[in-house]
């Protein structure tokens, strides 16, 4: 059946809530998208080395540890997937985590002021699953912690695009907490033609969503990845938030490739709110 991949059980959506914005501006300058390591909701992929994605960020609410990801791409400013949040009083942001439950002065932890969910955000077809939330103070960049690029709504990402999808989600599907896995993972995925995904699944497909995996299945997000970026390589060799892990049926199934939201198809909206 088809779900969204946040810990069902424990997340509900959070109803509308006022969106009067005094904003930050995003992270516009030159040193978005990279890494400075020295020269899951995956499955199928593998322990990620310490520092390689820094916008990644681990959502966690009080006693029920981590329930999604989000991507660092202002000082100010986290994007996730709307379907994670219920209510952001208790929703904190870690970053610069490489395990999961990591306690150390590398960890920069930040609670959650505010969350803004797209007003067009459709729950039933998750359509617009996107929210953008402001922290409470803003972070400092290092090593470990770095905003990734946000992509323009005239670049493309053509089919076949090499990118990958990052998280500590399910390394199998079905599996809960205790499976849950402990580093951060990296799953290599490619982008897929939007028509051959819309028959895959059935004209659900709108074009605010990007299909991205293997079509032989064994390698997706899953569980608990939901909200974390699908990261691809631009100009410069800069890393780019193309996509939001949203939802798929199942995880890693042959034909059922992940559906992540197409972040250039909601750029101009995520600038006016930041702004």
């Amino acid at each position: 059946s088809f779900y969204s991949w946040a810990v069902e059980t424990e997340i509900s959506v959070m109803g509308n809530r006022s969106r009067t914005l005094t904003l930050s501006p995003l992270h516009r300058g030159s040193t978005c998208g990279r890494h400075q390591l020295k020269k899951n909701r995956i499955v199928g992929g593998e322990d990620a080395k310490s520092g390689k994605w820094p916008w990644q960020a681990s959502l966690q609410m009080g006693a029920y540890g981590h329930m999604c990801g989000a991507s660092v791409v202002s000082n100010r400013w986290l994007i996730s997937a709307a379907h994670c949040f219920l209510d952001s009083d208790s929703v904190r942001a870690y970053m610069g985590l490489h395990t999961i439950n990591e306690k150390s002065s590398r960890v920069t932890v930040r609670s959650i002021k505010r969350i803004v969910i797209h007003p067009q955000y459709d729950q039933s077809i998750a359509d617009y699953d996107i929210a953008l939330l402001e922290m409470e103070t803003p972070v400092f960049f290092s090593e470990l912690v770095q905003p990734i690029c946000l992509p323009s709504t005239s670049r493309v990402f053509v089919y076949g695009t090499v990118c990958y999808v990052t998280g500590w989600g399910a390394i199998k599907e079905n599996s809960m907490f205790i499976s849950w896995i402990y580093f951060l993972q990296e799953a290599r995925v490619r982008i897929i033609n939007q028509s051959v995904c819309n028959k895959l699944y059935d004209d659900l497909i709108t074009s605010r969503m990007l299909c991205a995996g293997n079509l032989n299945g064994g390698v997706d997000a899953c569980q608990g990845d939901s909200g974390g970026p699908l990261a691809c390589t631009g100009k410069g060799n800069r890393w780019y938030l193309a996509g939001i892990v949203s939802w798929g049926e199942g995880c890693a199934r042959r034909n059922r490739p992940g559906v992540y939201t197409k972040v250039t198809a909601l750029y101009d909206w995520i600038r006016q709110s930041t702004n």
